[in-house]
């Protein structure tokens, strides 16, 4: 078990990159506002306070809706629950094209096999308008990690050497980076602790202060150390090579290929949405993505733009969904509610 109050605020900071700072504008409209003709208000909401990377791609993406496919188009922040709250609250709104909501897949493909009680269903309550962006996981080594292992197959075996097995810190206990560590710890003979933090952040000093050997860290984060030569990256946790570190293999090319973890925020709306306006949100949104200015932005984040039809983005949920399930029970790890 573990503490409420922890794994809330490391979900948030993972998941979210909530660490990346952003000055946003702050949107004068407010919910429930009448728009004027025909057209109605269009609400994109997200489940993170405004500067974190899920608002601004969530504030980029509405900028490009606005006047396109709808008159009026607003952002809501709805932080609370590590992003769990406002898809409790988004999976009740109208189901015709004005309620959408914003969020790491992770809420919906990791979240249902931590939480005993969640308030919503992945495939009952929602459908997929499309992905917008995606990262990786870099497994990072800090200064407390010996200079001879290079490798993920070294690391691996350096573990199995230690009592306790390395321990290697993530951002937040029951998030996908978290769950990078057990996938690895598999293949270590479960020699690898987990030691969560409360957002990337804190881990990153203590990776780079040598508390910790290892970190699993969002590929923004790790990157601007990188650069700078105080932290190495063993590998990434792609389908492929990272644009942002491409000399750095995956752990597939590794010989893992059981270790991948692609987080994506995608946007959803409520189930019952008719498909004919799913489809025309989802041609809205690739077309904003064409956007050189978003592609500039997420690009400074570590984001890669990556669109997807509607059925691709369900097809994406299931099938993270079915993968992300052994992973959690074979953790044991469980949350306290």
């Amino acid at each position: 078990m573990i503490n409420r109050r922890r794994l809330i605020l490391g979900a948030a900071g993972s998941v979210a990159l909530a660490s990346t700072g952003f000055a946003s504008r702050v949107t004068a409209q407010t919910a429930g506002q009448a728009t004027s003709g025909s057209g109605r208000l269009v609400r994109v909401m997200n489940g993170f306070p405004p500067g974190g990377s899920a608002d601004v791609v969530t504030r980029m993406i509405t900028d490009k809706l606005r006047g396109g496919y709808a008159p009026t188009a607003i952002v809501e922040n709805r932080p609370g629950g590590g992003g769990r709250t406002v898809l409790e609250y988004a999976k009740t709104g109208d189901a015709d094209g004005t309620t959408i909501v914003l969020t790491p897949t992770a809420m919906l493909t990791i979240f249902p096999h931590v939480y005993r009680n969640l308030g919503y269903d992945t495939f009952r309550d929602f459908t997929a308008v499309g992905s917008a962006a995606t990262f990786v996981t870099a497994i990072t080594a800090g200064s407390a990690l010996p200079a001879s292992v290079k490798t993920l197959p070294e690391l691996v075996e350096w573990s199995k050497t230690l009592p306790q097995g390395a321990s290697y810190g993530s951002p937040g206990a029951g998030t996908s980076l978290h769950f990078v560590g057990t996938m690895l710890s598999r293949r270590a003979n479960g020699k690898m602790t987990h030691v969560p933090y409360k957002g990337a952040a804190p881990m990153m000093q203590d990776l780079l202060g040598g508390q910790i050997p290892i970190g699993m860290a969002p590929i923004g984060d790790a990157v601007p150390h990188v650069r700078s030569g105080r932290l190495r990256v063993l590998a990434t946790t792609g389908t492929r090579r990272s644009r942002f570190l491409p000399d750095v293999p995956t752990a597939i090319e590794a010989g893992y290929p059981e270790v991948v973890a692609e987080d994506y925020f995608a946007l959803f709306v409520p189930a019952k949405t008719p498909a004919d306006v799913v489809e025309r949100l989802g041609t809205a949104v690739r077309d904003a993505l064409k956007s050189p200015e978003i592609n500039e932005r997420l690009t400074q984040l570590g984001l890669e733009v990556r669109p997807s039809t509607p059925a691709e983005m369900n097809d994406i949920v299931r099938s993270q969904f079915n993968t992300w399930g052994p992973v959690v029970k074979a953790s044991g790890f469980t949350a306290d509610e």
